[in-house]
């Protein structure tokens, strides 16, 4: 396997792993004996959690790809 297609892997298989566990707290939330406003509020804290987490980390992964095509730069001019 090319390193390329190495990183796709980790990236299918990270994305994969988000995924699942974005439904499991969805739904441990909703089987959850709680109210319906209380419920909802959980959800949308627990959407915001995530949301900031994942922004964080594609902002990271861009910078780690714009520092490495940098320094490809300098070696390569």
């Amino acid at each position: 396997m090319s390193d390329h297609e190495d990183k796709n892997a980790m990236l299918y298989l990270l994305a994969g792993i988000g995924l699942g566990a974005i439904i499991g707290v969805a739904a441990g939330m909703l089987f959850a004996p709680k109210a319906g406003s209380e419920m909802r509020e959980d959800i949308a804290d627990k959407y915001r959690e995530i949301k900031s987490k994942t922004e964080e980390w594609i902002a990271e992964q861009k910078a780690k790809r714009s520092s490495k095509h940098a320094a490809g730069e300098e070696v390569g001019a």
